[in-house]
């Protein structure tokens, strides 16, 4: 799988990108539940008052807060906030103030500074809390105190019904610090969020006494936060689609660059690699085994990135709004691992099987199209259904196990962590119960929990598809990590543009690759410009084995094959190739027109050309019946052409090429008799000076021939001209005597 990644090396800056989008990314996501957390704990439970101490304060108000701080305290206080009277302003400015706060008439205001909010909480919010309770009158506690109060007091001293602060205040200093000091104790034991609420109550009781419109106040704060919320949303939204996008574009290029890579090292492969894979496992790595990779890739990108971001800034974010509920996470993220253990374990081998039944569904689905005809004439079409039917059995088997596992796995997913959500609620509405903890902060636990398993989740399912994709990219790796066995010369022998063409096989030995034994043995013989050599044998003697060596499909094992004195294994296969008119045992057309097939050899040919080298071949009587003449279309693999025109049209795609050496592998097996002759005889007009080797099963095919050698279990058994071997060949003898009447023999 690693080996794969190199392929991402051209598209390191957009993974820098993608990298940095995905940071933006989770930031947005993280902020999502602190403003939902500040909407519903600010906003709606605190009136939309987000800071902890008053923003303006009456002088009598705070006069009231200083009965319950000491002279440092009142010294912090005052050193943050300034006292705003109508004798130190202009009647202009003060009319202001008024119109801003418009219960103040003529009463003096302090104005905080907006600095040392937190050492002011720990100052006044005791104070706030007392001052809160005992205007509100709620509590008897406080009217007891109230009353003792009175009754510690001289006779004659309370007139009316003044409420406990104003009875503190008529106290000597020392009785009042008496009095409050156990009232501040016990107040200061108060938890956070309910000394918070309280701070709230009274700064909104105070907004309301001065006049500032805290309805208003509220809206505004629920608003702003939302359009901020929003606008983070958008944000993250925005980085999300930039980054799918960028994410699908690299695995689309790297998916690109791999196939290329693939196609490129199977053109480079000799017979010998080609023998290592079938066709339809190289056509199944080429799609969908790359296939699978870029889907993993899209997911890697997407999301390796993205989890782990997401995951350690859940975890801070829980451990700042709830360290003590952390183990509800743990236990959740602990579920989930176990579910996915069980699923990787059950799931895998399953995954790794899936691109074996792939391969093995497209080797028989291929070779069923292929001999389609071959079926039909053998009437076999029941025992290949089954045949098809059990490779898409296994198939859908495998694709449904899969399935039906991925599918059951989503329902416990969402139980887990609908029943982690449910754990959560119930430890947390304790904790609100109790003071210590605000329903917000629950709801943003909540989220943060849901986004740390989520994102754990999205790395498990990553996990999960893993292991196909990396089975897909081991059979890509085994393709590209082939080393051909033909290479080219590090230095490499020139080559005449326009040489003789003479080539001669030097005691030459070849076997398989694995193979025991030989299959050709002591090959050597010469053939020479202006020549027909032609090869003759009984079906396996190693005929067409002989001929694949002289383009290097295959290496020889032992001895050396020259042309014009030259090793071919001295000469880069491309320039040797070219030397070659090559025209295989079945011939092959491609996709496209008449013209393209036989130009296919040369793309510089001219149309007077390719004329000449359909009329050498005997092509250009069908040719012209036809109404579109060289524009008419073939078909893949040249289904719409019979098997002699087949072979004709390859000749005629050699013969345009205008090589030095032809090489004619039983290249006229599917003519008539008549059109062998005539296609022998123009040959040897047309290319009198050329070198043409050809391998044939029909002894009228070669009789001609200046030279002919007979192989008999890889070995030269005749060498000479007809006549000469049908005297002292005995091989060449019986199969003459096969092929010819009496008659003939007789006359020969």
């Amino acid at each position: 799988m690693f080996k794969i990644l190199k392929f991402l090396k051209k598209s390191v800056f957009a993974l820098i990108i993608v990298a940095l989008l995905l940071i933006i990314q989770a930031q947005c996501d993280l902020a999502l539940p602190t403003y939902t957390s500040d909407i519903v704990n600010t906003g709606i439970m605190q009136g939309g008052i987000n800071t902890t101490i008053p923003e303006v304060i009456r002088q009598s108000e705070m006069d009231r807060l200083f009965l319950f701080m000491n002279h440092e305290e009142k010294d912090t206080v005052l050193s943050h906030y300034t006292l705003l009277d109508k004798d130190n302003f202009s009647e202009k400015k003060w009319n202001g103030y008024l119109k801003k706060y418009p219960e103040l008439t003529n009463e003096a205001l302090y104005l905080w500074d907006n600095n040392g909010e937190e050492i002011l909480t720990s100052t006044m919010s005791a104070p706030m809390l007392l001052v809160f309770g005992i205007e509100s009158g709620s509590s008897a506690e406080f009217e007891a105190m109230k009353q003792a109060v009175i009754a510690g007091m001289p006779a004659g001293t309370v007139t009316g019904d003044p409420d406990l602060i104003t009875l503190l205040s008529m106290l000597p200093e020392e009785a009042k610090a008496q009095m409050v000091a156990p009232m501040l104790t016990e107040v200061k034991k108060s938890t956070g969020t309910f000394t918070t609420q309280a701070s709230a109550a009274f700064i909104k009781s105070e907004y309301i006494s001065i006049g500032v419109d805290v309805d208003k106040k509220q809206t505004d704060y629920i608003i702003t936060a939302g359009l901020k919320m929003l606008a983070v949303a958008l944000l993250g939204t925005f980085a999300s689609v930039l980054v799918t996008l960028f994410a699908a574009r690299i695995a689309a290029k790297m998916s690109r660059d791999l196939r290329n890579n693939v196609f490129q090292k199977v053109l480079s492969f000799s017979n010998a690699e080609m023998d290592q894979f079938s066709t339809a496992s190289l056509i199944t790595r080429s799609t969908n085994d790359i296939q699978q990779v870029q889907m993993l890739m899209v997911m890697m990108i997407r999301i390796v990135i993205y989890s782990p971001i997401l995951a350690v800034g859940g975890i801070l974010k829980v451990l700042n709004t709830n360290s003590s509920m952390t183990w509800t996470l743990g236990a959740g993220v602990g579920a989930i691992f176990m579910l996915i253990l069980t699923l990787l374990v059950v799931a895998m081998p399953k995954f790794k099987m899936m691109q074996k039944l792939v391969d093995r569904i497209n080797l028989v689905m291929r070779e069923i199209l292929t001999g389609l005809p071959v079926i039909r004439a053998f009437s076999t079409d029941k025992h290949e259904k089954e045949r098809f039917n059990k490779a898409n059995v296994d198939v859908t088997k495998n694709s449904l196990f899969v399935s039906r596992v991925m599918a059951l796995s989503f329902p416990l997913l969402m139980l887990i962590m609908n029943l982690v959500v449910i754990l959560i609620m119930w430890v947390g509405a304790d904790k609100i119960d109790a003071g210590n903890m605000q329903i917000g902060d629950l709801f943003a636990f909540i989220s943060y929990t849901m986004q740390i398993i989520m994102s754990f989740l999205m790395l498990t399912m990553v996990s999960i598809v893993l292991p196909r994709a990396a089975v897909a990219a081991k059979r890509i790796d085994e393709v590209l990590s082939v080393s051909p066995s033909i290479h080219d010369p590090v230095k490499e022998d020139t080559l005449q543009v326009k040489s003789k063409g003479v080539v001669a096989f030097n005691n030459v030995n070849f076997r398989y690759p694995n193979a025991e034994e030989d299959v050709l043995s002591d090959i050597s013989f010469t053939a020479m410009p202006g020549e027909t050599t032609a090869i003759i044998g009984s079906t396996g003697s190693g005929k067409t084995t002989l001929i694949n060596l002289i383009p290097r499909f295959y290496d020889v094992t032992q001895g050396s094959i020259t042309i014009d004195g030259i090793n071919i294994q001295s000469i880069k296969q491309n320039t040797l190739r070219k030397k070659l008119g090559f025209v295989p045992q079945k011939g092959v057309l491609f996709s496209g027109t008449i013209e393209s097939n036989i130009k296919f050899s040369d793309s510089e040919a001219n149309d007077e050309t390719m004329t000449r080298a359909a009329r050498i071949a005997q092509a250009s009587e069908f040719i012209d019946a036809k109404p579109e003449g060289y524009l008419s279309p073939i078909s893949q693999g040249g289904t719409n052409v019979s098997g002699g025109q087949k072979q004709r049209l390859s000749i005629a795609r050699a013969i345009a090429k205008d090589p030095d050496v032809y090489v004619f592998d039983d290249s006229f097996s599917a003519l008539d008799y008549k059109t062998d002759a005539t296609l022998r005889k123009t040959l040897k007009e047309e290319l009198s000076d050329r070198t043409i080797i050809i391998v044939a099963q029909r002894i009228s095919t070669i009789m001609h021939a200046e030279q002919i050698l007979v192989l008999d279990d890889g070995r030269i058994v005749g060498k000479g001209t007809h006549k000469e071997l049908l005297k002292n060949c005995e091989v060449y003898q019986q199969i003459a005597s096969s092929q010819l009447s009496k008659e003939e023999l007789e006359y020969e």
